[in-house]
């Protein structure tokens, strides 16, 4: 196990999508994968996103960004830290 984080995706979308989906052609397999990626980012609460779409948790952090106020138990997350002293 490399990544927990893309190991879960992974099998979830086997489980959910390749294992159940017969694909008749690359433009058919384009379509269905297109599909579920669409439902998983828009529709789909997710529970480390504090059960919220990705969709909707990115609005809320663009938001943030752009000096809206936040929902009440969000803060905004560091992308960074500083360069510890003496690192160049």
């Amino acid at each position: 196990m490399q990544n927990g984080f893309v190991e879960s995706f992974n099998g979830r979308m086997r489980d959910e999508l390749l294992n159940e989906t017969l694909f008749f052609g690359l433009d058919h397999a384009k379509q269905e994968i297109s599909g579920w990626i669409e439902d998983y980012n828009e529709q789909r609460p997710h529970s480390a996103l504090n059960y919220e779409t990705p969709a909707a948790y990115a609005a809320k952090l663009t938001a943030s960004e752009h000096g809206a106020p936040l929902h009440e138990g969000y803060a905004p997350v560091p992308l960074a830290t500083t360069t510890p002293s003496g690192v160049n």
